[in-house]
């Protein structure tokens, strides 16, 4: 298993454009990757190849999340998300 944490930079945070295209970045690889977050208090984790539960976790921009993935091709699947996240997954960046 591989992780990395990483900064929401999207000025709306995760939304429905967005995690389509965050779902879609990693949709192709055999490896299960999810996002672990805290929210008031909360922790959960997001399936990565779901867009509702993306869009449902309600990360707003600036918070961190830690993107795990493990399997057969887990470290080019961890550095697409990444990748993404980072280059504001299509939307933007002000």
């Amino acid at each position: 298993m591989v992780s990395e944490k990483v900064t929401i930079v999207n000025p709306s945070g995760l939304h429905l454009l967005n995690a389509v295209n965050l779902s879609n970045s990693v949709s192709r690889y055999k490896s299960a990757i999810s996002f672990a977050y805290e929210k008031n208090g909360m922790q959960g984790t997001v399936n990565l190849k779901s867009i509702l539960s993306i869009v449902a976790a309600g990360i707003k921009q600036g918070e961190t999340i830690e993107i795990c993935s493990s399997g057969e091709d887990e470290e080019e699947a961890l550095q697409a998300a990444v990748t993404a996240i980072k280059s504001g997954l299509g939307e933007p960046l002000e």
